[in-house]
């Protein structure tokens, strides 16, 4: 069974390639993503790698360990917990207590 690792404070010129030559060496890489911002298309700083097996080694051998010039944060990922949206388009143009459009009589 594979299991999903989440690994932080990654350096910003870090790679999807790079993560999985230093994951592979505890088992069997089946993916990474290194998670990139929408607007600006550069690192978070942080990614995630599956692996089908050896995720416990890795773990235990990366988390604390010096990668890159930054120490890692290595642990199982969590479900993505579901957040509400900010500034979603169910606002609209309704006026409320914060402003927006309101009539004068």
């Amino acid at each position: 069974m594979s299991k999903k690792l989440y690994v932080g404070n990654i350096n910003f010129q870090t790679t999807a390639d790079d993560l999985i030559e230093a994951f592979s060496q505890y088992g069997t890489v089946t993916s990474a993503q290194v998670v990139m911002d929408r607007e600006t298309g550069r690192s978070r700083g942080f990614a995630f790698v599956e692996m089908g097996d050896g995720a416990e080694e890795a773990v235990n051998a990366m988390n604390g360990a010096m990668f890159q010039g930054r120490t890692l944060t290595v642990n199982e990922a969590r479900p993505r917990e579901d957040r509400p949206r900010v500034g979603g388009s169910d606002r609209g143009y309704r006026g409320g207590d914060r402003g927006g459009y309101s009539r004068r009589y």
